[in-house]
């Protein structure tokens, strides 16, 4: 169980972030064998990457696939538990960029979000939760971007006040902005 001491480590700044904590190191001691894999139909461990450019100003996400929004990258860890060599894969992969680093090694945020019955490559998925911890990547704006057309339909760059225009998603909007608020509070720290 040492892929969770960086949950362990996280310190959380609002209640949400405390609760939801909480709850997955919870589920983690009741699920050890199955909480890194999709093998756990209810809940699994996720990893998110946030990508900001070099001034903090804006944002890369992808269009996805199955949600129909615009949203950040990121995915199962399949086992893995380096949760930031996921965050930089999936968001690798899943926009084309070839050079990306994190902002820190330390987890931005930690969220239990909610993931709808859909499906995928022929397959049901049933409704379950998404145990997920992300970080703040950089990349270059310069870099190339090349769609990941079994995920996603597009890839840009958006600035960080025109969020809400692109993703309908309200419940990540909040957590982007409050990754947004943690990283622009914190600057000099980084």
């Amino acid at each position: 169980m040492k892929y969770l001491e960086s949950i362990e480590k996280f310190n959380p700044t609002n209640a949400q972030e405390a609760n939801d904590r909480a709850v997955i190191l919870d589920f983690a001691a009741h699920h050890p064998e199955t909480i890194l894999t999709r093998e756990n139909q209810v809940a699994h461990l996720t990893s998110s990457g946030f990508i900001m450019n070099e001034k903090l100003d804006k944002v890369l996400m992808v269009h996805h696939n199955i949600y129909k929004t615009w949203t950040w990258t990121g995915g199962h860890v399949d086992g893995n538990g380096d949760f930031l060599e996921v965050a930089i894969q999936e968001a690798m992969e899943e926009t084309g960029v070839s050079s990306i680093k994190p902002l820190s090694k330390e987890i931005i945020s930690v969220d239990i979000l909610p993931v709808y019955g859909h499906e995928k490559r022929g397959r049901y998925v049933s409704s379950h939760l998404h145990l997920n911890v992300a970080y703040v990547l950089i990349a270059d704006e310069s870099q190339a971007l090349l769609v990941k057309p079994d995920e996603n339909s597009g890839v840009k760059w958006v600035p960080i006040e025109a969020i809400e225009t692109h993703s309908n998603e309200s419940y990540l909007i909040h957590i982007y902005h409050k990754i947004i608020e943690k990283v622009t509070s914190q600057k000099e720290r980084f």
